[in-house]
C-alpha cells in the first residue's frame, strides 16, 4: 500500500509539475504577480499533488469499485421498473455529491442554489435511467446522441443569454472527481447485459450521456428564472504578511472544503451501505479495503479543492487579467493554449478515465494516446475561449459547429471512440477548469471590460467540446489505418508491443 501511494504522488507531481513552472515562468517574466497570491500557488501546488495522489489511490480502492458492483448487481434484477427507480436515485445521489456542482450554483445569485442543485441531480438521474436502457435495450449511443445534442441547440436559441453558457458549462461541471470513477464503474457493470452493441460502447457513453442531463435542466430553469441582473464576484486576493500567515490560510480553509467532500461522499456511503446490507454482500476484507479507499479519497479530495480554491483561484484571476491587459491583449491566446496543453495532465478524473480506458480496450487505446489528444484538444478549446473573452462573440457560434463537426464524425469513426471521446468531454472539465480555467477567463474578460456571464463563462463548455473532435480524428486515423470499425482488443496472449496507432507520428503500444 505505501509503495502504491508513493507512485501515485509521484504520478501526480508529473502531471502538475509542467503547469506550475509554466505559471511560475510566467510570474517571473511577462506577469509578475504580487509575493503573496505567488506564495498561495507554490503551496497550493503542494497539496494539489497529495490531493490527487491519494484522490486516484482511493478512487481505484472505493468508487470505482462501488460503481461496478452495484452495477453489476443492478444486472441481476428482473424488474426494469425498480432497476431504473435505483439508477435515478444513485443519478441523484452522486451528482449532489459533487463539489464543483456547488460552485457552479454560485455562478447564478437569483436562482436559489437548492434549486439548480436539484434540477440538475434530476436531469443526471433522468439520464442514467436512458443509459441503463440504453444497455438493456442495444439502443446505439450515436442515435441517442443525434436525437438530444440538436434539442439542446434549437432550446439554446430561447433561453436567456446568462444561462446558455452557464447551462453548457454545467455540463462539464457536473462529470468531476466524484462521479466519473462512480459511472465509469457503474457501466462496466451494466455493460454485462447489453444487447445487440456488439460495437465495443457498451462500457462507454455513461458519462456522455449524464453531461447531457445538467444543459437540458439550467435552460428549462432559464426558461423559468430570467434574472435581469446576474453578478459573479472574482476571487479576492489576499494579503499574506509572513509564512505563519500563509499557513494559517490554508488550515482555516481546510475545514471548510473538508465539510464540503464529506457531505458530498456522505450520500454515496451511505446508499452503499443500505445497498450492501439488502444486496451487495461483499465479504468484509473488501469493505475494510473500501472504506480504506474511501478514507484516502475523502483526505485527498480536500487537499485537492483546498489547494486549487485557495493557492491556484487568485492567481489564475490575477494572470488572466494582466495578461489581457499587455498590449491589444492577444498573447493571452498563445498563452491560454500552453496552459490548457498541460493543466489537462492535472484533472484528477482524466487520470481515472485514461487508466480505463487503457484497461477496458486490453490496451488498444493506450493512456499516452488519450492523453496527447485531451491535450491538444484543451490548448484549441482555450484558444477559443480567449478568442471569445476578446472579441464576445457568442459562444454559440463556436458550440453549433463543434457540435456538428462531432457528430458527422461519429459515422466515419469506429463507435468506440466515439463513445469514448463524448466520455472524455465531460471529464476533461474538472476542478481545475472551475477552480484556475475559469478565473483566469473572468479575470481576462474584467480587464478588458466584456460581460462576464457571457463571455467569461462558456470556458468549461469549451473544454467539453474540443475532446469530442479530437478522440474521434484520432479514431479517423485508425479506421484508415486499419481499414475497420472494430477496435482489436489485446490479450495475455498477444504480443503486447504490437503497435496499435500510429498518429502522431510515434507507435502508441501498450507497453
Amino acid at each position: 500500500m505505501t509503495q502504491k501511494l508513493k507512485d501515485k504522488i509521484t504520478e501526480s507531481l508529473l502531471a502538475v509539475m509542467p503547469i506550475t513552472g509554466i505559471v511560475l515562468v510566467l510570474c517571473v517574466t511577462i506577469a509578475p504577480i504580487p509575493l503573496s497570491p505567488f506564495l498561495l500557488f507554490v503551496f497550493g501546488a503542494v497539496l494539489l499533488t497529495v490531493g490527487m495522489g491519494l484522490f486516484t489511490l482511493g478512487a481505484e480502492m472505493s468508487m470505482m469499485i462501488i460503481g461496478e458492483r452495484v452495477g453489476w448487481r443492478l444486472t441481476q434484477n428482473k424488474s426494469l421498473v425498480s432497476v431504473g427507480v435505483l439508477c435515478f436515485i444513485i443519478g441523484v445521489i452522486i451528482t449532489i455529491a459533487e463539489p464543483d456542482l456547488q460552485v457552479l450554483a454560485e455562478q447564478l445569485p437569483t436562482l436559489p442554489n437548492s434549486v439548480l442543485i436539484l434540477a440538475v441531480a434530476a436531469g443526471v438521474g433522468v439520464f442514467l435511467v436512458l443509459a441503463f436502457l440504453r444497455a438493456f435495450l442495444g439502443w446505439k449511443l450515436r442515435r441517442m446522441l443525434l436525437l438530444f445534442y440538436p434539442l439542446i441547440i434549437i432550446l439554446a436559441f430561447f433561453v436567456p443569454d446568462d444561462f446558455v453558457a452557464v447551462a453548457f458549462d454545467s455540463g462539464g461541471v457536473t462529470t468531476g472527481p466524484i462521479t466519473v470513477p462512480f459511472i465509469m464503474a457503474l457501466g462496466i457493470g451494466l455493460g454485462s447485459i447489453s444487447k445487440r452493441d456488439d460495437d465495443g460502447t457498451s462500457n462507454f457513453g455513461l458519462v456522455a450521456l449524464c453531461s447531457i442531463g445538467p444543459i437540458l435542466a439550467v435552460m428549462l430553469l432559464g426558461l423559468i428564472y430570467s434574472p435581469d441582473s446576474a453578478q459573479y464576484t472574482l476571487a479576492e486576493i489576499p494579503d499574506i504578511e509572513d509564512t505563519r500567515a500563509l499557513w494559517g490560510y490554508f488550515v482555516s480553509a481546510f475545514p471548510e472544503y473538508a465539510v464540503e467532500v464529506l457531505e458530498a461522499v456522505g450520500p454515496i456511503v451511505v446508499f452503499f451501505l443500505v445497498y450492501q446490507a439488502v444486496s451487495l454482500r461483499l465479504r468484509r476484507r473488501h469493505i475494510i479495503k473500501i472504506f480504506i479507499g474511501l478514507a484516502y479519497t475523502l483526505l485527498g479530495l480536500t487537499l485537492f479543492l483546498t489547494g486549487v480554491n485557495v493557492g491556484f483561484a487568485p492567481v489564475g484571476t490575477y494572470l488572466g487579467s494582466h495578461l489581457a491587459s499587455v498590449g491589444s491583449g492577444w498573447v493571452i491566446v498563445p498563452v491560454a493554449m500552453i496552459i490548457g496543453c498541460f493543466i489537462i495532465k492535472a484533472e484528477p478524473a482524466v487520470v481515472v478515465l485514461n487508466k480505463q480506458v487503457e484497461d477496458i480496450t486490453g490496451g488498444a487505446i493506450s493512456q499516452h494516446v488519450m492523453m496527447t489528444g485531451l491535450s491538444i484538444g484543451m490548448a484549441a478549446s482555450l484558444a477559443l475561449a480567449m478568442i471569445r473573452v476578446l472579441t464576445g462573440i457568442h459562444l454559440l457560434w463556436f458550440i453549433i459547429p463543434g457540435y456538428a463537426i462531432a457528430l458527422i464524425l461519429s459515422f466515419f469513426v469506429p463507435p468506440l471512440f466515439t463513445a469514448i471521446a463524448f466520455d472524455s468531454g465531460g471529464v476533461a472539465s474538472g476542478p481545475m477548469t472551475a477552480t484556475f480555467l475559469l478565473p483566469f477567463a473572468m479575470g481576462a474578460c474584467e480587464a478588458v471590460g466584456g460581460n462576464v456571464l457571457t463571455d467569461a463563462f462558456g470556458v468549461v463548455a469549451m473544454v467539453a467540446m474540443t475532446p469530442l473532435v479530437i478522440i474521434q480524428l484520432i479514431g479517423l486515423a485508425y479506421r484508415i489505418k486499419t481499414g475497420t470499425t472494430k477496435v482489436k482488443h489485446l490479450t495475455s496472449g498477444e504480443d503486447t508491443g504490437t503497435v496499435i496507432i500510429n498518429f502522431f507520428g510515434e507507435a502508441a503500444v501498450n507497453e
